[in-house]
């Protein structure tokens, strides 16, 4: 708890790539402050391996951006600081830096970002991480519910769509074209997981 009249110091990009790694364990920032998150599942990094395969095959044979998985962070917003990491993201190749892909952060939204929820996950800071990307010029978001096999669908006007597994899940303006049932993302049944 911080004493009266004295003020919080907010953390910024810098003192974020200074922070001592821990295992399992990496670190967002929201608004100058840190935010842990903890590692994911089996479940979740199967289905981040499956979207980013649907994705880099339909991204890479059309020369439309890259993809990137788990691990990216990206620069949402300066002073104070706000630093994302999504599941899978999707960068178009017009909002490319110049100089290439940048060696740190991504300074910027992706074009696309995908959130798995995992069993750890609050739905406040589900909705606050949606809420930074399109805020930050995010074009489409994309949030997996694994436990309802459920997509919801965001849009930089406000809107939001939930699909069911019957449905499909397409890329919109920012992916012109994809399309996928969402039951496809998560098949990775328990019930082929060995000594089952």
């Amino acid at each position: 708890m911080q004493a009266i009249g004295q003020q919080e110091h907010l953390l910024t990009v810098d003192d974020l790539v200074a922070l001592p790694e821990r295992p399992g364990i990496r670190y967002e920032l929201h608004e100058g402050k840190l935010v842990e998150m903890p590692g994911a599942g089996g479940i979740h990094a199967a289905i981040v391996v499956r979207l980013v395969l649907l994705l880099h095959q339909f991204v890479t044979s059309r020369r439309l951006g890259f993809v990137f998985g788990d691990g990216l962070g990206y620069i949402l917003r300066r002073n104070p600081d706000t630093v994302r990491i999504p599941d899978v993201s999707v960068v178009r190749r017009e909002r490319v830096p110049a100089g290439g892909i940048p060696e740190g952060f991504w300074p910027g939204a992706p074009d696309l970002a995908v959130d798995i929820v995992s069993p750890h996950d609050r739905a406040e800071e589900v909705h606050e991480r949606v809420r930074d990307y399109l805020g930050a010029g995010t074009r489409l978001v994309w949030v997996l519910w694994p436990k309802s096999r459920t997509v919801t669908v965001y849009w930089p006007d406000g809107t939001a769509r939930e699909l069911g597994p019957d449905e499909k899940l397409t890329g919109g303006d920012v992916l012109p074209g994809f399309e996928v049932s969402v039951s496809e993302l998560f098949l990775v049944p328990a019930e082929e997981s060995p000594g089952k």
